[in-house]
């Protein structure tokens, strides 16, 4: 990946960024502060955002400001700060026009078992991010990933993002982060990993006290990448918004999970 940097430093690398584009100057504030923070700490970054939310719990959840306009956005922030991007999409048409505009496409948990959908990410020739169903377990992701190489690809990732054993929480195996290692490089989803869905009210509530603990268990346990979702103003993000680190905090927590780093990798 061509824009990916800081490479060679033995780092985990990044996908971080607001869990969907709610405007440009939003998009830019949180690229720039992030890649300002990653360049310091040596990790290679890629911006996320979403250019729609599909999978909303109510009918009048905020979805997106426009297919293109938020793509645009996101080719914006690219070319900017000469950074790859990422996206999530939720049906096959979807891939093609993405990937017009960025350089990762995301499948959602809730639709990795859909062969249609990851084989036309996959033929598109960029980067395929593949999210661990909540309902799956790490053994089960072999076959999303080799439907990806099946495509003529190698470029897969694993993201695990927890797994649900009850009615409103997730929890995080680290078990599944070697497992799922044997078949691609494997991020930790640490923001979604601390959701508690399905809550009464429609709106998914979170447990984002706890992001640092997932994110060290992570690095300790070789995670290839870790995956925040970040926003200036949590309480005010449109999706999401109960289980995103505050964005102040991003650069205390990246520089001690370095140094966890760090220290694992002198074993």
């Amino acid at each position: 990946m061509n824009k990916l940097k800081h490479t060679d430093s033995n780092n985990f690398f990044l996908i971080a960024g607001p869990c969907a584009i709610e405007g440009e100057d939003m998009a830019l504030q949180i690229a720039e502060k992030v890649v300002s923070i990653t360049d310091k700490l040596n990790i290679p970054y890629i911006f996320k955002g979403s250019f729609k939310k599909a999978n909303r719990s109510r009918i009048d959840s905020f979805t997106g400001i426009g297919d293109e306009k938020a793509l645009k956005i996101l080719r914006k922030v690219s070319e900017t700060f000469d950074v790859p991007t990422l996206t999530d999409i939720h049906k096959e048409s979807d891939a093609a026009m993405a990937a017009e505009y960025v350089d990762v496409l995301q499948i959602p948990a809730f639709l990795v078992r859909q062969t249609d959908l990851v084989v036309a990410a996959a033929k598109t020739g960029k980067y395929v991010n593949l999210k661990k169903g909540q309902f799956m377990s790490p053994e089960s992701m072999q076959h999303a990933v080799q439907k990806v190489k099946d495509s003529v690809s190698d470029k897969v990732w694993v993201t695990d993002r927890g797994s649900m054993f009850g009615y409103q929480d997730l929890i995080v195996d680290m078990r599944g982060i070697p497992t799922m290692k044997q078949y691609a490089p494997t991020v930790l989803d640490v923001t979604h990993s601390l959701q508690q869905p399905n809550q009464s009210s429609g709106v998914t509530g979170g447990r984002p006290d706890m992001i640092e603990t997932i994110a060290r268990a992570g690095v300790v346990n070789n995670v290839d990448g870790l995956f925040i979702e970040t926003h200036f103003n949590p309480a005010e993000a449109k999706s999401d918004g109960a289980n995103m680190l505050d964005l102040s905090l991003l650069e205390g927590l990246l520089t001690r999970l370095v140094a966890i780093r760090q220290c694992v990798n002198g074993f």
